[in-house]
């Protein structure tokens, strides 16, 4: 899902985005509001066919708080609600995929199974999040990258890792850009940036306080803020002019963030990939003058030959 900060766009039950955006927006419901969903959520199929006097009950609420949860998502009603979890089990149908799988991951699975259930899970997520994604939101991120001055990015932990791998790529096609996670260096530099540059934070929870910090730091500093996130009521989403979001679900020895790894990718090579279309005659320049400056460190094929041949040679002699 791709939205501007601040705005709560309803969801469209007939485009099988349900159950995704519920899963975003479940953080930030109140106590009975999220009981419903969590019901939804832990068994789909039953929801698509239960009444809302069944809902409510299974919930623990009542059919009036069941009323009032398919407002908070935009809904014209309880039939709506239905009609949009049928919609979203129909997609995942048709796609080969099980609503609810990768919940668990038993110790006692084949491997084969452990490989099945993370392919479906991480292709599931992939679909869902560009399903999501509305590109009107994309293309003005693209558009302030390609004009920007430079590029903050933030991020803590894993997230780091991830854009560390697309700040090489977008310096490779000319693209002054910094990663930062380090809060004090990050700080300073979002202190730094001014109107013209961009500040992009990845966090898969939306709460980690360092990102927080400093993207709120560089929106005061008059950058363009941008958020990926898979949570779209999270803290972050507050200081954050553009909202990407991802759709990723936590399984058995996988955390939030271990899942997101490739629905973010996904969300960060549409960006790199729409800077690189708009900017194509530098980036090509870019590209290849990067390219010539690594390839004297690229070891000839002969040459790995030889030196596996010497190795094979040295332990058949030992």
């Amino acid at each position: 899902m791709a939205v501007t900060a601040g705005s709560d766009p309803p969801v469209e039950a007939g485009r099988g985005q349900l159950l995704s955006h519920l899963r975003s927006v479940l953080p930030g419901l109140a106590g009975a509001l999220r009981q419903v969903g969590n019901v939804i959520l832990e068994d789909p199929a039953w929801a698509s066919r239960a009444t809302i006097v069944e809902l409510g009950e299974r919930s623990g609420t009542s059919p009036a708080t069941v009323t009032r949860f398919c407002r908070s998502l935009g809904l014209a009603g309880y039939t709506e609600l239905r009609v949009g979890i049928a919609t979203d089990i129909g997609r995942a149908d048709q796609a080969g995929w099980e609503v609810g799988i990768g919940a668990d991951v038993l110790p006692t699975d084949p491997l084969d199974r452990v490989l099945r259930t993370l392919l479906a899970v991480d292709l599931q997520a992939m679909h869902e999040t560009a399903a999501g994604l509305d590109l009107r939101t994309v293309e003005k991120v693209i558009e302030a990258l390609v004009g920007a001055r430079r590029v903050d990015m933030y991020g803590v932990g894993g997230s780091a890792a991830v854009l560390e791998d697309i700040q090489m790529r977008m310096h490779r096609i000319g693209l002054a850009c910094w990663t930062w996670s380090d809060v004090h260096a990050g700080l300073m530099s979002a202190a730094l940036l001014g109107p013209g540059d961009v500040a992009i934070a990845l966090t898969h929870s939306g709460r980690s306080t360092e990102t927080v910090d400093m993207l709120s730091q560089a929106r005061s500093s008059g950058a363009t803020t941008v958020a990926i996130t898979n949570f779209s009521t999270s803290p972050i989403a507050d200081v954050a002019e553009h909202l990407l979001c991802t759709s990723v679900r936590e399984t058995s020895y996988r955390s939030g963030e271990m899942s997101a790894r490739h629905s973010q990718f996904l969300v960060l090579d549409l960006l790199y990939l729409g800077v690189a279309q708009r900017t194509h005659e530098r980036a090509t320049e870019t590209w290849t003058r990067a390219g010539e400056a690594v390839a004297p460190h690229r070891m000839p094929y002969e040459q790995r030959s030889r030196r596996g041949e010497q190795a094979d040679n040295a332990r058949g002699g030992a």
